[in-house]
């Protein structure tokens, strides 16, 4: 039988391990279950802007992340025709410090490291490796999950599910059957290169995004500045499920050759041996997220196409929320325990829905924008000059400055 207080939370990516430690620091007992028996690299690198990363310093992941972390200099967005810088987002310390965080570059793998670490301290948080979950049923003491660990079948009992488990969501499946995510008709190639291996032009302290025709390409450097970081959007109507499918490194330089990017652009996708490729899902804006006892959160409740770098930040963001709502009415310090668990959900999905949908919006706008051509592109890029990366960049404060 489990503790009053105890969350289990399905999924041990980003989202479900951000929320096992703001949980706990609500005084929850968390039992996180993740299929995996260990916890790999999913993806490359990410960007966490001041939203998110304050999140995780208020969890007392500062020390852990700051070693691993890159502060870039500026956002800068290049012209795939000209080879030219447009216009450059001032970032760096200066922006940290008027947003009241900072804006890091990270290695998924880096980032996932330091939170399993900060789990695995945490006595209140039970991390179970090869357990998958299966199915859930409501029960007087709040929720009953089915899992299986290796070849064993086990129940636990909980005052809440939290389905953090990803866009192809099982909890999501149970819950919703019918909201499925939908193919963009756009894939992301990913690649990492070592930065030595790169001539001393193609040296980044920042953020590049580059724009084209029917394609764009975001560089950064991660690790320490030791790799760089490459993901290369384009249409196609390949869609596979999962992250990590192999990609063949002459198809996309053909890709980028035929559409006459410039030479400097060539030249890092040129650099990378071995991508992989993601098509990119979505789900509807606004998202799905909670019924009775269980919840939905990050790709799980509202997987978005990642052209507003908020992926990870809408998941960490979510696991605040989430827990701020839980333990205001049943937590170690609950200041309303007479609310019960569905209606701390709700709150917490209508604390959430309408700030998604906008960045699910920006996202897709976004993505519509950088991929521009002829004319327009023309007019694009003569209008972001005007505008100055100042004034560009004071358009996300609204993402930025958001605090649970």
């Amino acid at each position: 039988m489990s503790a009053p207080r105890t969350i289990i939370v399905a999924g041990a990516g980003i989202g479900g391990l951000t929320t096992s430690l703001a949980l706990a620091a609500k005084g929850f007992r968390v039992i996180n279950l993740e299929k995996a028996e260990r916890l790999e690299e999913a993806g490359a690198g990410l960007q966490l802007s001041p939203n998110a990363s304050r999140v995780l310093i208020d969890l007392g992941l500062a020390g852990r992340l700051a070693q691993r972390a890159i502060v870039p200099d500026a956002v800068t967005v290049m012209s795939a025709r000209t080879g030219r810088a447009l216009v450059r987002l001032p970032l760096g310390d200066a922006a940290g410090a008027r947003a009241g965080a900072p804006y890091w570059v990270i290695h998924r793998a880096d980032l996932q490291a330091a939170l399993e670490a900060q789990v695995n301290a945490h006595p209140s948080i039970d991390l179970r490796l090869g357990c998958r979950f299966e199915d859930f049923a409501n029960d007087v003491h709040g929720v009953s999950i089915g899992h299986r660990c290796r070849a064993e079948r086990r129940q636990d009992s909980a005052l809440a599910l939290i389905g953090a488990d990803g866009i192809w969501s099982t909890v999501r499946g149970k819950l919703f059957p019918t909201a499925q995510p939908r193919f963009s008709g756009l894939i992301a190639w990913r690649g990492t290169v070592e930065a030595k291996a790169l001539p001393q032009r193609a040296a980044l302290a920042g953020v590049q995004l580059w724009m084209g025709p029917d394609a764009h390409l975001v560089v950064y450097p991660i690790s320490g500045g030791r790799l760089v970081n490459l993901v290369a959007i384009v249409a196609d109507d390949w869609r596979r499920e999962g992250w990590s499918a192999p990609g063949d490194a002459r198809d996309i330089q053909r890709r980028f050759a035929a559409a006459g990017w410039a030479s400097a652009a060539r030249l890092l996708i040129d650099s990378v041996e071995n991508w992989k490729r993601w098509a990119l899902f979505a789900m509807p804006d606004g998202g799905v997220w909670t019924a009775g006892s269980t919840a939905l959160l990050g790709d799980a409740a509202h997987g978005m196409l990642p052209f507003a770098a908020q992926g990870a930040g809408m998941a960490i963001e979510d696991a605040a929320v989430l827990a701020k709502c839980l333990g205001e009415s049943h937590g170690a310090d609950a200041s309303n325990a007479a609310l019960p668990v569905a209606a701390s959900l709700q709150r917490y999905a209508q604390a959430r829905s309408a700030r998604v949908a906008r960045v699910q919006r920006l996202a897709r706008q976004n993505g519509g924008i950088y991929h521009l051509k002829g004319p327009i592109a023309l007019a694009r890029d003569l209008a972001m000059q005007a505008l100055g990366g100042e004034r560009l960049l004071a358009r996300q404060n609204w993402i930025y400055d958001w605090r649970a």
